[in-house]
């Protein structure tokens, strides 16, 4: 006997759902509460599926209403419907799948998936098959509507299909849905695509063995004449050149042609679609050689879509010039993510050449969903990184035309262009830039906002070479400009300006020092002028000058104008306000640049930190003790607090011992070194590091509990954790001396182990933006730790010289530098046999100073020569003829060896 609804309880349902419709806040509150009390009866749910595929009468809003109540009944707690209700649902559903309205069907389609992923995918036998079966009916809504379920199972379950939990029914449903890309209607055919999309990217079996049939089926489809059946088809090709290249490579030229003329297509959605196929094949090593020939065709297709559409202008408010003075709304603020803070040996390395990932690559944010503008600048980004100067010839002639184009926004795309390929083709450019530079700096004062704002980030793309000239060439007058375009008139220029200034302080450097004064005054007015999300640029510009300029910002009038207004919006911030983590950073570049300088605000600064340390750790408990009474608390309080706190301690040295002296950081610190997340850890190791240097008399007490967590810490598998705690313990050795020798075992083995990875990733540390060899901090804490207690690491000497000689050898000179090769130095005097065989490697890493101190150049001397006096003249000459021949030279005319 089918289940009939209660006359009056029905009437409820439908009132109910009426209500809800209305847009007054107090209604929704009581349709809420409302729902709350039906969901108590357990048949409440077959009303609902009751009213969305039986209630004919109704309006169709109202049925699909109830169906999307029930799906959200399902998602939380579908396990304790009673089996009649969960059945009676299930039949219904199946039954109904091909009502004469689309948005019923769809409505049923989002039910079926939501119960299929409850787990019901294994429990539910038939419903595969039928949908399957209900493919062939005769009647389109029918086979439509199934098709949509289809669709949508296959979206949120593509895994479990291709599994043996279900018995693979994929072996049946592939072939089947092949089939249908020859159906008459668009819509199926693009079903039928989009389901079997689903399963490319994870190389299903049953897909891979139809691969040719799938291949030629789409080609068959790639001039249909519906839009979404196009995009369908190009989205399958970008994704078979990812995984299955092999099957294109004989068609490339023709699917090349194919996606050249969609790339073009009148419909954007497919033209987008058709354009990820370049960003792709960029990343294929065929790349070069099939698409050579067509780059004559490709270039000006993608110059084209940089440009912006009329819609993307109206989105922008792309007439719009000043807006300065109209206040952010909230949603536009992305939400920002704090890196923590990662210790670094100074001047490891050069600088790898300004390049910014492609990230960056645009500056729209208000369309920060993916558009055929920023998919074309992106290809061309990474195509100019493939091609270099081999795409000039094919640009160039364009570049004239749309740089000095009347209509603005061709003139936009053409300086958008010229920033796309700054990184890939710069080598080509550099002998137009001395053209190219000024005429951007014009465009920064264009009427346009957006052609201001855009010129920035071009500029800011050559900044690198900017700085290479002469400071009056270039530099001055770019700065000049950038920093009126800091206080213009209009929110998207602010912003695009002061990223490219942040980008411009950390290429020039200390060049800026002569004009700190001008430089300051700006910044500080933008304060007084900013809306609230550009403030949040602002902060992060200020500290990178900081970084940038370093001791040279500690002057009484620099001092003078910076920080008051720091200070006052460090005043006006609650404890609970995110706008306190990009302020953190800022104060925390700043007070490592002031040093000293600092003194006078480092107080309440440093008490702050130490609160929202301590709030956070008590959320976090009361959170663990009972988690349904408190929220967990957002760590990232705690995070920024402790950088700053290292920011402190490293700008102020000693003077912050007072400070240490007057709170509980060090119990703090014990808290956070143990938390669950990997980044408090990671911070924790880096103050206590900075802590170590500046006031070791308050770390001291600590050591017996601190050393073994840290040795618990030495885990490659958290490389900056493992990074920070390593460091942290070499700063520790430098200060224990002797003392340290009880805790050497606890570290010794697990560091040897590090050392001895094999090749390591080369982590880009965040705050210097250079690259290092993450090794070298654990041969530095290696060699700290044999320079205190030489006679407990000697012994290991073997397990580690190679490795620790080859990643010291690229370090500049400096005093942790220093303190390691003192080390090595003892331990080689402790346990020579232990270098023998591997002294080589040895003499490299010692070639590689420039200018040791006196006395430890004469330790390397009497390593050296003892060796030599050790295997005799003739072993020597021959040993010393493998070397190259750099080597040589510069061991004779240091050491006379």
């Amino acid at each position: 006997m089918d289940w009939q609804p209660d006359e009056q309880g029905l009437q409820q349902v439908l009132q109910l759902l009426k209500d809800s419709q209305s847009p007054n806040t107090a209604t929704q509150r009581i349709v809420q509460d409302k729902l709350k009390q039906l969901n108590q009866f357990p048949d409440f749910n077959n009303y609902l599926i009751f009213v969305l595929t039986r209630l004919k009468s109704e309006d169709e809003p109202t049925r699909s209403l109830s169906g999307l109540i029930l799906k959200n009944n399902v998602k939380a707690h579908y396990q304790s419907f009673p089996p009649p209700v969960a059945d009676f649902i299930k039949q219904e559903c199946l039954n109904n799948i091909g009502d004469a309205s689309s948005l019923i069907r769809a409505t049923i389609g989002i039910l079926i998936t939501t119960i299929a992923s409850k787990g019901e995918l294994q429990m539910w036998p038939e419903l595969l098959p039928q949908l399957c079966n209900l493919l062939n009916s005769e009647d389109y809504n029918t086979c439509e509507g199934a098709f949509g379920a289809l669709q949508k199972i296959c979206e949120d379950s593509s895994e479990l299909l291709d599994s043996d939990a279900l018995n693979r029914p994929l072996n049946i449903m592939i072939p089947k849905f092949l089939q249908f890309f020859k159906h008459c209607s668009p819509k199926i055919r693009s079903h039928a695509i989009a389901c079997v999309n689903q399963f490319i990217m994870d190389r299903a079996q049953a897909l891979m063995d139809n691969i040719d049939t799938f291949i030629e089926h789409l080609f068959a489809l790639a001039v249909d004449d519906d839009p979404e059946v196009r995009k369908n088809v190009c989205r399958a090709l970008v994704m078979l050149l990812e995984v299955r290249i092999d099957r294109l490579i004989p068609h490339m030229h023709s699917i090349i042609q194919y996606m050249l003329q969609r790339t073009q297509d009148h419909d954007e959605n497919v033209a987008l679609e058709a354009c990820e196929f370049w960003l792709t094949l960029a990343e294929q090593p065929i790349c070069k050689e099939v698409l050579a020939s067509h780059l004559l065709q490709l270039i000006p297709i993608l110059v084209n879509g940089m440009k912006y559409s009329e819609i993307d202008i109206i989105l922008l408010k792309g007439d719009v010039e000043e807006d300065e003075a109209v206040p952010d709304s909230e949603q536009d603020i992305k939400p920002r993510f704090h890196k923590s803070r990662t210790v670094t040996l100074p001047h490891e390395a050069e600088r790898p050449d300004g390049s910014e990932d492609a990230e960056d690559d645009d500056d729209d944010d208000a369309l920060s969903d993916w558009n055929l503008r920023k998919c074309s600048a992106a290809a061309l980004d990474v195509l100019a990184n493939v091609f270099r100067e081999e795409l000039l010839p094919h640009l160039l002639p364009l570049l004239k035309g749309l740089l000095f184009h009347p209509e603005w926004v061709v003139k936009e795309s053409g300086i958008l262009v010229l920033g796309a390929i700054a990184e890939g083709c710069m080598q080509g450019m550099v002998p137009y830039l001395p053209e190219l530079i000024p005429h951007l700096i014009q465009c920064l004062s264009d009427k346009k906002a957006l052609v201001r704002s855009i010129a920035c980030w071009t500029l800011s793309r050559y900044a690198h070479w900017v700085v290479s000239q002469p400071p009056d060439m270039h530099l001055k007058p770019l700065m000049t400009e950038l920093l009126k375009r800091i206080l213009d008139g209009n929110k998207r220029v602010q912003e695009a300006a002061c990223s490219a200034f942040a980008t411009l302080e950390e290429e020039a450097c200390t060049e800026l020092v002569p004009y700190l004064s001008y430089i300051l005054d700006t910044l500080v007015f933008a304060f007084g002028k900013y809306q609230h999300k550009n403030l949040l640029i602002l902060y992060d510009a200020i500290g990178t000058l900081a970084d940038s300029v370093g001791h040279h910002l500690n002057q009484p009038e620099y001092i003078q104008k910076l920080m008051p207004p720091l200070i006052q919006k460090w005043n006006e911030l609650k404890d609970e306000d995110k706008d306190l983590f990009p302020l953190l950073e800022c104060l925390s570049s700043v007070a490592t640049a002031l040093q000293s300088g600092f003194l006078p605000y480092c107080e309440p600064v440093y008490q702050r930190c130490v609160t929202l340390v301590q709030k956070t750790l008590a959320q976090a408990m009361m959170y663990t003790q009972h988690p349904e009474q408190y929220e967990a608390p957002d760590k990232d309080f705690m995070i920024v607090a402790l950088d700053l706190l290292s920011g402190l301690a490293e700008g102020l040295g000693g003077h912050v011992e007072q400070l240490v002296a007057r709170s509980n950081i060090m119990t703090l610190l014990f808290q956070c070194m143990q938390d669950s997340m990997p980044e408090v850890r990671q911070s924790s190791f880096a103050l206590l590091g900075d802590l170590t240097k500046a006031c070791f008399i308050h770390v001291k007490p600590c050591i017996a509990e601190f050393m073994p967590i840290l040795g618990t810490n030495l885990n490659p598998e958290f490389i900056s954790v493992c990074n920070n705690a390593t460091w942290a313990i070499g700063e520790i050795c430098m200060q224990m001396g002797a003392e340290m020798q009880p805790y050497v075992q606890m570290v010794l083995n697990n560091l040897v182990e590090i050392i001895n990875r094999p090749n390591t990733p080369k982590t880009l540390l965040e705050n210097t933006g250079r690259l290092t060899s993450p090794s070298a901090i654990p041969a530095i804490t290696i060699g700290r730790l044999g320079y205190v207690c030489p006679q407990e690491v000697a012994p290991m000497l073997q397990q580690f010289i190679r490795p620790w000689c080859t990643s010291l050898r690229n370090i500049r000179d400096n005093e942790e530098k220093d303190s390691a090769f003192r080390g090595i130095c003892m331990m080689i005097g402790v346990n020579p046999g232990g270098v023998v065989q591997d002294f080589i490697f040895f003499c490299d890493a010692v070639a590689s100073w420039v200018s040791p101190k006196d006395d430890l150049r004469d330790m390397f001397y009497k390593i050296l020569h003892g060796f030599k006096d050790q295997v005799g003249e003739e072993n020597w000459q021959q040993f010393s003829e493998q070397f190259p021949p750099l080597l040589k030279e510069r061991l004779a005319a240091f050491y006379g060896v």
